[in-house]
């Protein structure tokens, strides 16, 4: 051996080497980490029932001590008027469903136009986009039940021929320019966010104006803007009960006449409870497709 120096180590040994068990691998047994990170999980998932429990137990317990449970639990949460009143409201609640059908049918219709019209481009269109921009402002800047009150009370007195006198067609025509102002702008904002190479490709293939809008650009538009419009939605929902006010029997007034006959408020609790069965699904399934929706997003960055 040159140099008289000691015996060369064993390169084929695997002492030493990164497969040697006894040499610690960096950072740790990887099994260790997962099995430390399922422990954390299930110990953070514990630690926030017990938090959730120990708040809802606590306020509960204030609640039905305080001096005014007696009464406030006769008022409002009477087993006997409860089962009594659910039947009714849900019976006139068909009304409300109906009114939210209708409405929503014009509401996406309307809007569609109105975003279309104030995303116009040349002078020539600007009388177009003067007027979107001032319905929108209009409608948005009313309280939908002073728009009821003024359609629902006002407009059966004109006594013009050939225009319904009826308290329900009126009470949609004042949800519907309501909605159709908020959903208008809903829609712009997704035709805003289409990328204008999306419109320069589509006219570099021969389509016209109308022709990018119709096939390139709302299609795009629509189905990112699908989340926001179904809260909108949920708004619609829950503000069909305004029409209570010009006197249409629905699930509102139907309870407020059970209630006054009775000189009990159950009745506004079993009604509370029908709204928040109906739209909290709906609020999940928005959740759902926002989720899917960032999902997708990050995908396509990556």
């Amino acid at each position: 051996m040159v140099g008289g120096g000691g015996p060369s180590p064993d390169v084929s040994s695997p002492r030493g080497g990164p497969g040697d068990p006894r040499v610690p691998r960096p950072g740790g047994d990887p099994r260790s980490r997962i099995l430390g990170g399922r422990d954390r999980s299930a110990r953070n998932v514990w630690i926030a029932v017990a938090s959730t429990v120990i708040f809802f137990g606590v306020a509960a317990i204030v609640i039905v001590r305080s001096p005014g449970w007696p009464e406030l639990k006769a008022s409002f949460f009477d087993p006997a008027e409860f089962r009594y009143s659910l039947p009714k409201i849900l019976s006139k609640f068909v009304r409300n469903v109906a009114i939210f059908c209708i409405a929503e049918v014009f509401v996406l219709l309307l809007a569609l136009l109105l975003a279309v019209m104030r995303s116009l481009v040349g002078p020539v269109f600007t009388p177009l986009r003067i007027l979107s921009a001032a319905y929108t402002d209009v409608f948005r800047g009313m309280p939908t039940i002073l728009v009821i009150f003024l359609l629902g009370y006002g407009m059966p007195s004109l006594n013009l021929q050939g225009i319904p006198d009826s308290e329900f067609f009126w009470a949609i025509v004042a949800l519907v320019l309501v909605y159709s102002a908020y959903v208008a702008e809903v829609y712009r904002a997704g035709i805003q966010a289409v990328h204008p190479s999306q419109v320069a490709a589509a006219r570099s293939l021969g389509l016209s104006r109308w022709q990018s809008m119709r096939h390139v650009v709302l299609p795009q538009a629509v189905r990112s803007v699908i989340p926001p419009l179904l809260n909108d939605f949920i708004g619609l929902q829950k503000d069909s009960a305004l029409v209570a006010f010009l006197g249409i029997i629905e699930a509102f007034q139907q309870a407020t006449i059970i209630q006054q006959s009775d000189f009990n408020f159950t009745p506004f609790v079993a009604l509370a409870l029908v709204y928040i069965v109906i739209t909290i699904p709906q609020a999940r399934a928005v959740d759902r497709l926002i989720a899917r929706d960032q999902r997708r997003r990050q995908a396509a960055a990556m």
